[in-house]
């Protein structure tokens, strides 16, 4: 991940490019390409408006649930067998095996990616379709990860590089379509929380402003890429996506999963079904989510969730990386992201 130039202000640099070319009738032709540069990480992407009307088999309406979206006497999270074929807490974090808030479970995951990797369940149905889940179901599983990830911190006060993320079907990594959100708390960062960590600790050190609340500042000026809000969660379009339709919720001034109080949870709930319901007015049933946090006094970075939609989960369907997303480095998407915040925006309207 590049460091951009230091400096008291973030750039939201936009340059066009274009390709010229002979059609297959022998006529000039023009296609116009953005290529934009993040304003936080430096990455860039590219716009290729040239493909915005593309619709990809298998993504021309909603498809099918799974095959295996019936199948819940062979699924560990379902009951009765979840008791029986998932792992338990050690003491240490809970006096129970698996800590319960209504229909969410959570409990160790069983092939864990750090030294406090969790699944917290929620909903109770084996297969929940995008954007139909209950915002008090995913409102109860967020608090049941902030409690287990504030246990983490009090057992492990150097396991500060926590995350709960989702991925929802196959095509977005996700190995059981049974509604769950991943939990993750190390003393090890990832690149994501490391860099973004440095990024925050010296833009504060440069402007005395927090990074995510300068990007706030700027995006509710422009209008362009805003969305909306639901409690205190702000939403918008990413200006330099990279995912397709990437949206954010950023909670300005908050710094700690463990200062959101239950309100502020329900929020995020009614934000994130928002951005699926939005994701399944499009076909798409597939998508990514991830809430990064740095419980650490100095790093100061405000808590910010992304939700990226992912190929559908559908037969012959395209993936949305290719070459130059794995080989380049730039993400390529087809539409703009003020094309997203204005296609999103009435499905924020009644919060």
């Amino acid at each position: 991940m590049d460091m951009p130039p230091k400096s008291d202000a973030l750039k939201f640099d936009c340059q066009k490019i274009a390709a010229v070319f002979l059609d297959p009738y022998g006529e000039p032709t023009e296609r116009l390409i953005e290529v934009r540069t993040h304003p936080i990480t430096g990455r860039t992407c590219r716009i290729t408006y040239s493909r915005s009307g593309e619709r990809e088999p298998g993504a021309c309406e909603l498809p099918a649930p799974p095959p295996d979206a019936g199948h819940t006497a062979q699924c560990p999270f379902c009951r009765p067998q979840v008791a029986e074929r998932t792992p338990g807490l050690i003491p240490e974090l809970s006096p129970f095996p698996r800590m319960q808030r209504s229909d969410s479970l959570l409990f160790p995951n069983l092939y864990p990616y750090g030294a406090y990797s969790a699944v917290s369940l929620f909903d109770d149905r084996h297969f929940v379709e995008i954007g139909t889940a209950s915002a008090q179901s995913y409102a109860d599983c967020f608090i049941n990860c902030a409690d287990y990830l504030a246990r983490v911190l009090a057992y492990d006060s150097e396991a500060a590089f926590q995350a709960v993320t989702q991925n929802h079907l196959p095509s977005a990594g996700g190995s059981l379509v049974h509604p769950h959100l991943q939990v993750q708390a190390d003393r090890h960062p990832s690149n994501y929380q490391r860099f973004l960590q440095q990024r925050a600790v010296a833009y504060r050190a440069a402007t005395g402003k927090r990074i995510f609340s300068a990007y706030l500042d700027h995006e509710r000026k422009d209008g362009a890429r805003y969305i909306g809000r639901t409690n205190d969660w702000e939403w918008l379009a990413a200006f330099a996506p990279e995912g397709f339709y990437e949206i954010w919720g950023v909670l300005p001034g908050v710094c700690s999963i463990r200062e959101v109080g239950e309100a502020r949870w329900a929020g995020l709930a009614i934000g994130v079904l928002n951005a699926q319901r939005f994701y399944r007015h499009l076909c798409r049933n597939g998508y990514n989510l991830g809430l990064l946090s740095v419980e650490t006094a100095e790093s100061g970075l405000e808590l910010r969730i992304v939700i990226v939609v992912r190929a559908n989960y559908a037969p012959w369907v395209r993936n949305d990386f290719s070459g130059f997303e794995v080989m380049l480095g730039d993400m390529a998407t087809f539409d703009a992201p003020e094309e997203t915040a204005e296609m999103a925006r009435p499905f924020w309207a009644a919060d």
